[in-house]
């Protein structure tokens, strides 16, 4: 790696030297943007601190976001009064996993499910952290949102008074940033495919001042490069700052910071005084930001990574490319933040399961097949709503994992909910129209339970391996070299595990320019 060996260096410098000129841009695709630790235009700057003083809004730090025990008292009073779901500046106080399920009361242990084995058929615990107690957009990419706006804020390079922040996604991140947009009193733009489900452009016609903001790009799930073809003619507008969730730094130094010590005090409750193991932490590929939660996990509890991907774009396990309606995980691409080398498993999971199975879970008859068969309780019931598409195909690469090794009672293995099924009512409908006749009896949940539940094998499961690795990671090398310009230097600086470790520099480093940005 020659030069860029050297990572911690790097990151001491006032941005990350990647042969990038300073400001240079490839597509809206800036890197050293990622990583500025000091104001890089100071009228910027002041023009941002007057907007949001005039605002009243103050950033929380992600400390704060971690431990949120640690938000003044002041800041966790007023959010008494605060609805959840209105874009208020006292939701940033919210942006964090201890939302109790009514999301505007804090707990000390975040919300979550463990899977009973009569739903799992697998004697392993199967722990589920629900996303959908985050605030204002239901979902956890709020959380990823802040995590890319904000360090441009503190240096300078967003303007609130000036720039619309655009936000290329597949559904929830564009909501979050739409959501973080509004509190800031900016314009947010959201890049998303036309074929995601319609209760996703239904909020964002509710939260967008300009139905011009909503950019629909040609596809579905697996229209990524199409989505990066929308922000490159965006960004001949300087006025736009391109938000990609796929390769700013910020979304997988959030994610770190703050979802990986929550997941690890979830296990800590969880486990108790049992000899529990946390064997894993499963979470579909998406824009890899949830992901690095994984990297935290292995290094505090050991646990393995594995990643999800649907079956019909395995595109890390098999190089492959299709369509498919595991909403929210995006592919035939390799994300620049995910470090797949600190990866050990991927798994596919195809869509007709987690479309079976949010009818089995979302429907009277479902549920009650699951009570009278399977004896779930009302509780159990109550809490598969938790569940969105991408979640339930977390549960299922969960169950397929604890499979493949074997796992038993005294093992567990995590994930995340990313979302639940209030987003996909129109899914749900979707997939009654397929059959044939169009009611869903006894019948078909007994199938469904039999098929994608008790049936799950051990197939299309990777053991990552160096070669694997190898492979794997040289995929992004098309995406971000030959499409996006990122220079091969930047691109291979990411093989070296201490690039990742000492990303986890930059908490500190934002912490504190949020309290100066707080006090000027």
């Amino acid at each position: 790696m020659g030069q860029y060996c050297d990572v911690s260096h790097s990151l001491k410098s006032r941005v990350f030297p990647l042969s990038l000129g300073a400001g240079k841009k490839f597509g809206g695709l800036n890197l050293s943007n990622n990583f500025a630790r000091e104001r890089v235009d100071e009228a910027a700057y002041q023009r941002a601190v007057d907007h949001l003083r005039g605002a009243e809004v103050r950033l929380p730090k992600i400390s704060e976001l971690a431990q949120p025990a640690t938000i003044p008292t002041a800041h966790t009073e007023a959010l008494a009064g605060i609805d959840p779901d209105r874009p208020d500046a006292g939701n940033l106080y919210r942006v964090h996993w201890f939302n109790g399920a009514d999301r505007q009361s804090r707990v000390d242990v975040p919300e979550h499910v463990v899977l009973p084995t009569e739903l799992t058929g697998v004697e392993a615990k199967i722990i589920v952290a629900l996303g959908n107690r985050f605030p204002m957009i239901r979902a956890h990419k709020v959380l990823a949102a802040y995590g890319c706006l904000v360090p441009r804020l503190l240096t300078g390079q967003f303007d609130p008074a000036r720039h619309r922040a655009v936000w290329p996604s597949t559904g929830n991140y564009c909501r979050g940033g739409i959501a973080i947009s509004r509190i800031l009193g900016c314009r947010g733009v959201a890049v998303l495919p036309e074929g995601m489900s319609r209760e996703r452009f239904e909020w964002l016609d509710r939260w967008v001042s300009d139905d011009n903001d909503i950019v629909r790009t040609p596809g579905t799930e697996s229209n990524v490069k199409e989505i990066y073809d929308a922000c490159h003619r965006l960004a001949e507008d300087p006025d736009n700052i391109i938000l990609n969730q796929f390769s700013e730094f910020g979304n997988y130094v959030v994610h770190r910071a703050v979802t990986g010590p929550a997941l690890e005090t979830l296990f800590r409750h969880v486990k108790g005084d049992t000899p529990l193991r946390a064997r894993a932490f499963v979470a579909a590929s998406g824009s890899a930001g949830t992901l690095a939660a994984g990297d935290y996990l292995k290094q505090v509890l050991h646990t393995d990574t594995a990643v999800v991907e649907a079956l019909e774009c395995p595109t890390l396990l098999y190089n492959g490319y299709g369509e498919h309606n595991i909403q929210g995980i995006g592919d035939k691409h390799l994300p620049l933040i995910h470090n797949v080398l600190g990866n050990d498993f991927v798994i596919g999971v195809s869509d007709r399961s987690s479309d079976t199975l949010n009818e089995l879970f979302n429907t009277p008859v479902g549920r009650r097949f699951l009570a009278d068969r399977h004896q779930l309780d009302q509780q159990q019931l109550i809490s598969l709503a938790d569940l969105g598409l991408s979640s339930i195909a977390n549960v299922i690469a969960a169950i397929k994992l604890a499979k493949h090794l074997g796992l038993g009672s005294n093992d567990a293995v995590m994930t995340v909910a990313t979302d639940g099924a209030e987003m996909y009512g129109t899914e749900l409908a979707k997939a009654s129209g397929r059959r044939a006749p169009a009611v869903y009896d006894e019948v078909d949940a007994a199938q469904s339970f039999g098929e994608h539940i008790l049936g799950i094998k051990t197939d299309h499961i990777l053991e990552l391996d160096t070669r694997s690795h190898e492979r794997v990671f040289n995929l992004g090398y098309y995406t971000w070299v030959e499409q996006q310009g990122v220079s091969v230097e930047a691109f291979d600086a990411r093989r070296d595990p201490a690039f990742w470790d000492d990303l986890m520099q930059m908490v500190d480093v934002w912490d504190g320019m949020i309290d100066t940005f707080n006090n000027h």
